[in-house]
């Protein structure tokens, strides 16, 4: 069994900065691409990045490229997504998740093996 735990979310001001991270036990991740989704209110839940375990390939959504970056630690088997000029149409629950089979252009929501638990991330104007 694979356990993810996100950590990081708060509020934050518009224009402003947060990190969130994904602490990731319970099996060896060098196949695996890991990433984060998010879902606001009265939304499906949406991708946001992943990287690929393995070599650290990254894609990005749209909406959020350029401003947050997806990265990982090997030696803490610890995943991080930089938010950098939040805006407020960012607030929603962050998910972390994992998915072995597919590359990060294939991280949809249909694909993931694991979940985390969220963590929320409201931006204020």
């Amino acid at each position: 069994q694979v356990q993810l735990v996100e950590s990081g979310g708060g509020l934050v001001q518009a224009g402003g900065s947060l990190r969130l991270s994904c602490a990731a036990s319970g099996r060896a991740f060098s196949s695996y691409t890991m990433g984060w989704f998010r879902q606001a209110p009265g939304k499906e839940r949406e991708f946001v990045a992943a990287i690929k375990w393995s070599g650290g390939r990254t894609h990005y959504a749209d909406s959020v490229k350029g401003r947050f970056t997806i990265s990982r630690d090997n030696a803490k088997n610890t995943v991080y997504l930089q938010m950098n000029s939040l805006k407020p149409e960012d607030t929603a629950v962050y998910y972390c998740a994992a998915d072995y089979m597919s590359p990060p252009e294939l991280f949809y929501p249909g694909n993931i093996d694991y979940w985390g638990q969220g963590t929320q991330l409201t931006v204020s104007s």
